[in-house]
């Protein structure tokens, strides 16, 4: 994989972690405040999740660049 695509799959591949990731301990704050979203999450953790998406999307990269390069799957005629 050459590093433009390397890089549009790991872009990919963190922006879908992210979404999977956001909801997780998101709970809704118990005294809403005028204004708000009553779905706003109290407390997101957007830094902690952020870090933790990229670590997933750097491991889920690895394994789509070695099934890539291995010649698994290939879209070239042979």
């Amino acid at each position: 994989m050459d590093i433009v695509s390397g890089i549009v799959v790991y872009i990919l591949l963190w922006w879908w972690v992210l979404f999977m990731v956001l909801p997780f301990g998101a709970q809704a704050p118990e005294i809403i405040e005028k204004g708000h979203a009553t779905s706003a999450p109290a407390k997101p953790n957007l830094v902690k999740k952020m870090m933790i998406t990229s670590v997933i999307a750097a491991i889920l990269w690895f394994g789509a660049d070695a099934i890539i390069s291995s010649g698994i799957f290939t879209f070239r005629e042979a």
